[in-house]
């Protein structure tokens, strides 16, 4: 396939990054490295998005820190960028709104790069027959497109009730896409198969296989740093100042939000 004929593709990995880690980073490149492997992508954009406070996880330090740390971790790329919508939200957002505003802002940043009006009939009617068409769908179709970047442990978590709504899922796998990247103790393929929804939409998700297995887990640091270990070469320096300049991740900070009910399970909960 020529290059000029190469779907372009955005990248958006959604998550607490508390904090951002180099495997959160080397999850980017190693992802565009499968997909443009296929012949068939040209990664453009990657984009990380923090969760808001409103998510409630236990540990969960503020999002400004979480922002600021993820902005340092991303100054050496030249295509991973940060974006900060999701977190300045007043409530947490659900994923799948997260991705349909991306879907939106890259589309409208395509648009505006071509000279086009985005506010004209023309593209109006565009989006409208985009919405009848999602484009991950039209392999041929010459607008930027948007893949939900994760973690095997994310695609097993659609199966945890009330943490994402049916639907939701079935916007993002069949709508959008999936880029995966394995785990070890994780599954992806064997879950996909199990899951109705996930099989339907299973030529939307690409699984990436890390062969040189790094399991840098955010949890994990955090339980290093509030013992006062050292963290260096699991996160990037930059970020690893920033953690000690601000006295982050402490025994306290690890409390809060400790007995509060995830954001997803109380409002999905209470639909039932």
């Amino acid at each position: 396939m020529a290059s000029q004929e190469k779907i372009k593709l955005v990248l958006l990995a959604c998550g607490s990054f508390n904090p951002i880690t180099n495997m959160h980073l080397r999850m980017f490149e190693l992802a565009r490295d499968h997909l443009e492997d296929t012949g068939r992508y040209k990664v453009v954009k990657g984009i990380i998005s923090p969760v808001g406070d409103g998510y409630k996880k236990k540990g969960l330090v503020e999002a400004c820190h979480r922002l600021e740390m993820a902005r340092l971790a991303t100054e050496s790329s030249e295509w991973i960028t940060v974006d900060d919508w999701e977190s300045q939200q007043p409530e947490w957002v659900e994923t799948a709104k997260v991705v349909r505003h991306h879907h939106a802002e890259v589309l409208s940043s395509e648009n505006n790069s071509n000279g086009d009006d985005v506010d004209t009939g023309k593209y109006r009617k565009r989006r409208k027959m985009e919405k009848k068409s999602p484009s991950c769908m039209n392999p041929k179709a010459d607008r930027p497109h948007l893949n939900l970047l994760c973690g095997a442990d994310v695609l097993e978590s659609f199966g945890v009730p009330n943490l994402w709504k049916p639907e939701d899922i079935e916007e993002i796998v069949g709508r959008y896409g999936v880029t995966c990247i394995t785990r070890c103790g994780s599954d992806a393929e064997k879950f996909i198969n199990q899951s109705d929804v996930l099989y339907k939409h299973r030529k939307n998700i690409s699984v990436v296989r890390e062969w040189v297995t790094n399991e840098i887990s955010a949890t994990h640091v955090r339980r290093a740093l509030r013992r006062g270990q050292s963290v260096r070469y699991l996160l990037p320096d930059s970020v690893v100042r920033y953690i000690q300049d601000h006295s982050l991740y402490s025994a306290e900070s690890e409390q809060k939000n400790a007995g509060v009910i995830l954001a997803p399970l109380q409002r999905y909960s209470k639909t039932e």
